[in-house]
């Protein structure tokens, strides 16, 4: 068995034995038809020979072809012997040669956030010891899958989810999700139910989100018309899973359906770490949140065995500005304490292991994506091991991954589709169990049905139009995918072992190690993002300063929290008061007891008529005071240069004025205009107004042009050959006229000119190693300043839009 096809840079298929190519390999006839089982064939060959074949490729060309191919492609044999196999030695002169001077290590090696240097070239020399590892598909430590069809019999679950409000708007959305593709019954919720609370005006303000459970007719609301049994249910309920699964197990008793709870699929998870190094507190102790979170499992395990109740949130750290494997480790540092202490409060770890599902974000890095994900495999797989249990059973990780929404705009947010459509594609190749792809507008607003229906059909596109449902593993024999998955796996693991060393996640997190260790990639991608090093197209890059910003048509925090307080109101006055609190005294009766009945208290009270802030404070039992740590917080990457640029338009708004830059064009169109489109576009990053023209001839005139625009800003701009000449002259006559006037010369100058610019009245210099943001913010505060106007009001919402 022997790979043939190449599919860019690796082989997506096998040829087998009678002839019949599968997988892609250029076989007409998909997977699902062919004779040869999907089992049988994913388990006929090596892993190795994705290696092999790639070398035979390229040495033999397809001379080996037989005769069957030769037809089947339509063309005649290639042979590719009369060119010979070059070496690394000869690659790397051409290189150098390429290059003309500059220097190779700086050019050719590219340092990533992940502490992993992407190499210019990879060849099977780089892989030799890799050759032997991964197995097939469905088979530990499931490098290449955890199924052996890989997405050809089962494909990712979509996962698109319903963040509305109100209970009976979201049963709305999600089932409109499932008609027009959804496969996962995605529920947000909000604050105030993820925090055990009822509707709580403090927290209903402005664009608030997530979908508000509270009773038991809200439960009923929330999935009416929805069959758990076939379609999975996903919800990530908060610290505890207990009132969330409670209310989901009431409405199925208050239905006449407690029985199809056995046969309930899905994840209704609780990330009590998760959420600690998020918020930087706890409602309880951790030890308390575990207790629940072992009862959970015990209840789960005889009523409810296919629901899964820990969901270990890798986005925690994602949106904190943690690196791909940073968020791989972290998640997984937090499910290993939850394994521990499941363990010692009677669980076997097979048995949290079979509970936990992980949540990752996709990031904008596409090989890195697809890299951690398959590392992220061998690596639980390892873990399973340590803990004793059977890896093929127990070691395959429940992955569902979401689009960034670290990555996210707030301008030019169509963009958002595109940064979308790469991660969910190196979700699809990396191999996810379920993925949810976010609405564009997400940084801005509450999505409505376009913006739905847009990130929607790019899951269903991905399966149905683009196919990329075969072959299993695509990223497989890949020289360089290959190579970044052990980096990926080793770094993950060494992450684990140094938060191991601190005692695990929850010391770790006490003492601020996480936390600092993601600040410290956070603000290396600020700085990044400030030098422009990074680019954020439509942002730092590009910005569109004509767009006019999506409008936000959606009802108010506070609007909301007066119809969900009603709806409350108006389901307790059917209730008994009486029975509700005695049917609340009850849960504690049983959580004291140790036993798995106590969630059977819960449903009870449910049932009663109880709220989640009533169930919530009787499971605190009188407990006062939180858990703290300093918190992690959610960020996005573009958050500090969008603030730059709201605060240039809301000084707009407030005077009428613009912050002004007058373009000292010098010489003709073709001297000056390269410069001079790159200073405007810098310049309109912070949407400042740019002065353009067509070029002056004479110093002369370019000091008046420049003074008499009563610009706040002077850019110098022309070639490096004229500026000895012309930017003396033009810098002493914009200074002696106008002092105030902060002065610019667009490009790096040379080291012994430099003195000399500044010495004439040139205040900076703005070039493509330029801090952009710095430069602008100091612009900036300078206008606002001088123009008397006060600052505007730190926007309330600071890293979640603008």
């Amino acid at each position: 068995m022997l790979c043939r096809r190449m599919n860019g840079s690796q082989e997506t298929g096998l040829h087998g034995s009678c002839g019949n190519l599968c997988a892609g390999g250029g076989c007409q006839v998909r997977l699902e038809t062919c004779y040869l089982s999907v089992d049988n064939f994913c388990k006929t060959a090596r892993a190795r020979s994705f290696f092999i074949a790639r070398a035979n490729f390229i040495q033999k060309g397809s001379s080996n072809m037989n005769e069957t191919e030769v037809k089947m492609s339509g063309f005649p044999p290639v042979s590719f012997e009369e060119f010979s196999v070059p070496t690394r030695e000869e690659w790397y002169n051409e290189a150098v040669a390429a290059l003309k001077g500059a220097p190779f290590d700086k050019r050719m090696f590219t340092p990533t956030y992940e502490g992993i240097t992407l190499e210019p070239i990879y060849t099977l020399a780089d892989n030799e010891e890799l050759l032997d590892i991964g197995g097939m598909p469905g088979e530990a430590p499931f490098l290449r899958g955890t199924k052996s069809s890989g997405y050809i019999a089962e494909p990712w679950k979509i996962a698109q989810s319903a963040s509305d409000v109100l209970p009976k708007e979201a049963n709305e959305v999600v089932k409109n999700e499932l008609a027009k593709g959804a496969t996962i019954l995605h529920f947000e919720l909000d604050e105030c139910t993820k925090l055990g609370r009822d509707p709580d005006p403090e927290l209903f303000k402005g664009d608030y989100r997530g979908l508000s459970l509270t009773t038991l007719h809200d439960a009923d609301e929330m999935l009416k018309g929805l069959d758990y049994t076939k379609v999975p249910l996903h919800i990530y309920a908060g610290a505890s899973a207990v009132s969330v699964l409670g209310l989901v197990a009431a409405q199925a008793k208050a239905m006449g359906a407690k029985e199809s709870l056995k046969e309930a699929k899905g994840c209704v998870g609780a990330d009590p770490l998760g959420e600690l190094a998020e918020r930087g507190t706890l409602p309880l102790p951790i030890d308390e949140l575990y207790d629940e979170m072992a009862l959970a499992i015990k209840w789960a395990q005889k009523n409810a065995p296919q629901i899964k109740t820990i969901l270990v949130r890798g986005d925690v750290y994602h949106n904190g500005g943690a690196s791909a494997t940073q968020e791989t480790a972290y998640a997984m540092s937090a499910a290993i304490a939850y394994i521990r202490a499941m363990r010692h409060r009677g669980i076997e770890p097979e048995i949290t292991m079979s509970h936990i599902k992980f949540s990752f974000s996709l990031g904008t890095n596409f090989f890195m994506e697809i890299a951690r994900i398959r590392g992220a495999r061998t690596v639980w797989s390892q873990i399973a091991e340590a803990f004793g249990a059977d890896a093929d059973e127990y070691g395959k990780i429940d992955i569902i991954a979401r689009t960034s929404h670290f990555t996210s705009t707030v301008y030019d947010p169509y963009v958002n589709i595109l940064r979308a459509t790469t991660q969910a594609f190196s979700g699809a190749v990396g191999g996810v169990g379920a993925m949810q792809i976010s609405c564009f507008d997400d940084a801005v607003r509450p999505s409505g049905e376009i913006a739905r229906r847009i990130a929607r059909n790019i899951q269903v596109m991905l399966q149905t139009e683009f196919d990329m449902l075969q072959p299993v593993d695509p990223a497989g024999g890949s020289w360089y995918v290959e190579r970044l998955t052990a980096q990926c796996a080793a770094a993950v693991w060494a992450l684990l072992q140094e938060v191991d060393a601190e005692g695990g996640m929850y010391p770790a997190l006490k003492k601020g190690v996480i936390q600092g260790g993601i600040e410290k990639i956070f603000k290396s991608r600020l700085k990044n993002l400030a030098f422009r090093k990074d680019r954020a197209v439509g942002t730092n890059m590009y910005p569109n300063i004509l767009e006019k910003p999506l409008e936000n048509m959606f009802p108010r925090g506070e609007k909301l929290c007066r119809e969900r307080k009603e709806a409350v109101a108006k389901f307790r006055e059917l209730t008994d008061e009486q029975h509700a609190a005695e049917s609340l005294e009850k849960i504690m009766e049983n959580i004291h007891e140790g036993d798995a009945k106590f969630l059977d208290a819960v449903i009870e009270a449910f049932m009663a008529g109880a709220t989640v802030g009533e169930v919530r404070k009787a499971l605190n039992d009188s407990f006062e005071g939180e858990e703290s740590v300093k918190a992690i917080g959610t960020h996005r990457w573009t958050e500090q240069i969008e603030a730059l640029r709201k605060a240039s338009e809301e000084f707009s708004e407030r005077t009428g004025k613009t912050i002004r830059v007058f373009l000292a064009n010098m010489g003709p169109i073709p001297q000056h205009k390269a410069r001079a489109d790159f200073s405007a576009g810098f310049m309109e990053v912070a949407h400042f107004e740019v002065l353009r023209n067509n070029g002056f001839p004479t110093p002369e005139e370019a000091v008046k042009a420049a003074v008499e625009s009563e610009a706040e800003v002077a850019v110098i701009c022309s070639t490096d050959d004229s500026y000895p000449e012309l930017v003396p002259p033009v810098a002493r006559g914009i200074k002696a006229a106008r002092p105030e006037m902060r002065l610019l010369l667009a490009g790096a100058p040379a080291a012994e000119y430099k003195d000399s610019y500044i010495e004439a009245g040139v205040d900076d210099f703005i070039h493509v190693r330029a801090n952009c943001y710095e430069i602008l913010k100091s612009i900036q505060e300078k206008a606002i300043k001088a123009s008397g106007c006060p600052a505007a009001d730190e926007n309330p919402r600071k890293g979640e839009g603008l």
